[in-house]
């Protein structure tokens, strides 16, 4: 593949993160990443395109967790990011390290996606 077709793509997987479609943009991403190891692209090209798939996961990882916390918040008012970690890996069988999971929060919560304060090693739902 020629870099500038390359390039074409990576703008079409932004757009479908930007539409919020991440899960077509994360299948266009890892297609990209086989063709980037058969080829010898500029390093700004494979940068890009680690970086986006690198958002791409994030944002799906946070609408995961933007709706499990919703759920969370009607029996809660709190919760530690051990118990929420333990939570994730029970109902969803995603393996959120706590500290991984804190991050994601926390640019939820900078993002005003969900409206929680965090409070130490806890996450405030109320």
């Amino acid at each position: 593949m020629e870099p500038k077709e390359f390039n074409k793509l990576l703008n079409q997987a932004e757009k479908l993160i930007n539409q919020e479609k991440y899960m077509d943009a994360l299948n266009l991403l890892h297609d990209l990443k086989e063709v980037e190891l058969r080829g010898d692209f500029d390093t700004t090209l494979t940068h890009r395109l680690y970086l986006l798939t690198s958002n791409a996961e994030s944002l799906v990882n946070q609408k995961q967790i933007t709706q499990v916390l919703l759920d969370l918040a009607k029996d809660h008012k709190e919760i530690d990011f051990n118990s929420l970690s333990s939570h994730f890996n029970d109902i969803m069988d995603l393996n959120f390290e706590p500290g991984i999971l804190k991050r994601e929060i926390e640019f939820l919560i900078l993002r005003n996606k969900i409206p929680y304060k965090i409070d130490g090693n806890k996450l405030i739902l109320s």
